[in-house]
């Protein structure tokens, strides 16, 4: 099949220095295809930045709630107090072109012939926002795609999860050879903002055979003088160097 091998991201969050470096490890692994799983603002200082790169090199993408948050559709009260402000702070700031582009975004996106399911959230409902945190939230989930792999983010928490022909399923911390008889879930993690314990941008190395759960490390101290120039709050600043 061609277009191998794919880079999966998501939860940018505006944080350019992290999508930058992870572009230019991308190129460096002969990356064919770039999809992003949503999120391309919140917390971070470079919002229009990062659509634009996220517009031109992307080639699938759909919405996170944090974009959907900018536009007036996802309700303010759905987030903390620190997040509602940073995305506050965005829609005041962001361009009607980052506005459109986001808008454009759909929810999920089904490449059937290549057997993928794109989706921020999850499968089975996904401007609802819930999480998949467990093998009890994905095993509720399969049902709802009918490709051999799902591909999700917002939790920040990269997993790759395989279910047996006998339903039995099993975690995989960092890569998995696809097996024929197996389907998959698999959340790419975060590039601006882990929150697993590893504060390196994470992306998702895809080729026919194998996916494998990339960390690029970038400097995150340009980001948070960033943030903390434009009065971001504190803890999404300190945030970024404990990766939580």
């Amino acid at each position: 099949m061609r277009g191998y091998p794919v880079a999966i991201i998501s939860d940018v969050h505006a944080n350019l220095e992290a999508l930058t470096a992870v572009l230019k490890e991308t190129e460096a692994l002969g990356v064919k295809r770039v999809f992003f799983l949503g999120d391309a603002v919140g917390y971070g200082p470079d919002p229009d930045s990062c659509v634009e790169i996220i517009r031109e090199q992307c080639q699938y993408a759909v919405a996170g709630n944090h974009d959907w948050a900018v536009l007036g559709l996802t309700p303010l009260d759905y987030f903390n107090t620190d997040a509602r402000e940073a995305a506050e702070w965005t829609a005041s700031v962001i361009t009607e072109q980052t506005r459109q582009y986001l808008r454009s975004l759909p929810l999920s996106c089904s490449l059937s012939k290549e057997g993928l399911f794109l989706v921020h959230s999850t499968p089975k409902d996904p401007s609802a926002w819930n999480y998949i945190l467990s093998l009890y939230d994905a095993e509720k989930n399969f049902q709802y795609f009918e490709e051999r792999i799902c591909f999700v983010g917002h939790s920040h928490r990269p997993f790759i999860i395989e279910r047996l022909p006998s339903q039995e399923m099993v975690i995989h911390s960092e890569s998995v050879r696809f097996r024929a008889s197996c389907r998959y879930m698999i959340n790419v993690g975060s590039v601006g903002q882990p929150r697993d314990g590893d504060p390196r941008a994470c992306f998702l190395l895809l080729s026919e055979e194998r996916a494998e759960l990339r960390r690029v490390p970038y400097d995150l101290r340009v980001t948070q003088q960033k943030m903390k120039r434009q009065g971001l709050p504190q803890f999404l600043i300190q945030r970024l160097e404990r990766g939580v």
